[in-house]
């Protein structure tokens, strides 16, 4: 007898007995990493270079905007000081302080107003916002370098600079005075006289760190370049007398002499850079004091002594003290130094009253200050 033939299994059950027979699919392999370090190190680079761009427009942004902010301040702050000057608080006070008021707030409207604008121009160009900026602090730059701005300026040093600075623009004003009325003919003499002792006369001031035109000033209020034995006692170029051993030594060491000779034009200049060096150390880097101690010298105990005497604090305060030729001396020699410093910058003398030469001279400035 025949046993039954098996059942057949449905065709779902030898579908998944198949499926199982067969070897499992592998999974993909991922990227090897020598592949993403290679897809990653471009990115980095490129990364690195936008940030260092970005870093110097903004720089050269926030430059730009910065000459044009302060420059405005400045010139802003300096005419309305001239236009409010005064004591009074309804007619000078308060107005200046409503004008800084307005001036903050115009500022303020001002950088709202570039914030804005700069989006649309960054939409534009990452270069504009830089590039206009920078423009305007080129056209800024070019309207400082005229006589209202510089007028403006004077103005601003005043306000801030208090009463020292108005004393010091007044002593400015006296030399600028006194170099209007030198005679031009005989400063172009001083000037070509002084040619053959220029050399000697700059390495003594580059030595101790003075302004050449200084010494030149000092030698041609003391000599007029022309080196003598005067009745006082003075001798060469900048007619030394008295002169503290110190000073001496000091000057030997840097010409390499044991004892500097007064006769020797170089060695002159050398005593008496050392000798203005050493009054303007006494006296706290004063120009006009130091200058008015030269003069003095060591005799009846010096400026310093005199100043203590009569209770002076600056040159203002002892002029009344003094003689007119020692009370002018300081005034003397900074306009004969200006002239110097004019000829050296300019290759001529600069007429005080003409045209804007004023504005211009004051602009160069006087050597030392």
């Amino acid at each position: 007898m025949k046993k039954p033939a098996a059942s057949q299994k449905p065709s779902s059950d030898r579908k998944l007995a198949a499926e199982k027979s067969q070897p499992c699919a592998k999974p993909a392999s991922p990227r090897p990493a020598a592949a993403k370090k290679t897809t990653r190190k471009p990115r980095k680079k490129k990364k690195r270079a936008s940030t260092r761009r970005i870093l110097l427009l903004t720089g050269l942004e926030t430059a730009g905007l910065a000459i044009c902010i302060v420059t405005a301040i400045v010139a802003l702050l300096g005419a309305s000081a001239h236009r409010f000057s005064g004591p009074r608080f309804f007619t000078h006070l308060l107005p200046f302080t409503l004008g800084v008021l307005g001036l903050i707030v115009a500022a303020a409207l001002l950088l709202i107003g570039w914030l804005r604008l700069r989006r649309w121009l960054q939409a534009k160009s990452a270069l504009l916002p830089a590039g206009i900026a920078l423009g305007l602090a080129l056209a800024v730059g070019g309207l400082a370098l005229q006589g209202q701005f510089l007028q403006s300026f004077g103005h601003f040093r005043t306000l801030i600079g208090g009463k020292a600075e108005a004393g010091r623009v007044t002593l400015t004003h006296q030399v600028f005075a006194a170099y209007r009325r030198l005679d031009p003919r005989q400063l172009q003499q001083l000037i070509d006289r002084a040619r053959p002792y220029s050399k000697d006369i700059d390495g003594a001031a580059e030595a101790f760190g003075l302004d050449p035109d200084l010494l030149h000033g000092i030698a041609a209020t003391e000599s007029s370049y022309l080196p003598r034995e005067s009745k006082d006692g003075g001798q060469g170029l900048f007619q030394i007398t008295q002169v503290p051993e110190s000073v001496l030594a000091r000057a030997g060491r840097l010409l390499g002499v044991g004892k500097p000779l007064i006769a020797d034009h170089r060695h002159n200049g050398f005593i008496a850079a050392a000798t203005l060096k050493h009054y303007l150390d006494q006296m706290k880097n004063d120009l006009f004091l130091g200058l008015l101690a030269y003069n003095i010298g060591p005799k009846n105990g010096g400026l310093h002594f005199i100043m203590q005497q009569y209770g002076a604090i600056d040159f203002i305060t002892i002029q009344p003290y003094l003689q007119q030729l020692p009370r002018d001396y300081p005034i003397r020699v900074l306009s004969h130094a200006l002239a110097f410093r004019l000829f050296r910058r300019e290759g001529k003398l600069l007429a005080y009253e003409e045209g804007l030469n004023a504005v211009r001279i004051q602009h160069i400035g006087i050597p030392g200050l």
